[in-house]
């Protein structure tokens, strides 16, 4: 049996754009070498707003996973802190929701905008990968009727 595609819809933020525009054309690039579709790209003005966008991409039966790319750098404050763990928390609690995986692609909190360049490939493309993983083994549990011994899916 052929394996379905999965279709990706991606997430950004605008702010911190000269790093998020890189993790978008990363991502973009290692989608189209695991043979993913990305079906939808919505850029939003920052990290915390990814919510509702998110939930709007899962909503739609042609999206299989959503990836969230952005950058929470450092600042005087602790608003970067605030600012990434609500936007994960809420991630969470999306693809909870919608029985849908939503990846992390988000650098920071506490990164600065130094560490946060040296890390765009790496977080743009494991959040690729991730989603492309979880849509699979997802799959593969759907597929499961009965269980007699351990089934190990990878």
């Amino acid at each position: 049996m052929q394996e379905k595609s999965i279709r990706l819809g991606i997430v950004v933020a605008e702010f911190n754009y000269d790093i998020t525009q890189l993790m978008l054309q990363k991502a973009l690039s290692h989608a189209k070498f695991l043979n993913a579709e990305v079906k939808v790209v919505i850029k939003v003005p920052g990290t915390f707003d990814m919510p509702l966008a998110i939930k709007k991409l899962l909503e739609k039966d042609f999206i299989d996973a959503v990836v969230t790319l952005g950058a929470v750098i450092k600042g005087e404050t602790k608003h970067d802190e605030i600012v990434a763990s609500q936007t994960a928390r809420k991630i969470v609690d999306l693809s909870t929701e919608f029985n849908k995986p939503v990846t992390l692609g988000i650098i920071g909190h506490g990164a600065t905008h130094e560490q946060a360049v040296e890390r765009i490939e790496e977080y743009a493309t494991r959040a690729v990968e991730a989603a492309i993983k979880l849509v699979q083994r997802t799959r593969k549990i759907d597929e499961l009727k009965e269980v007699k011994e351990t089934v190990i899916i990878d």
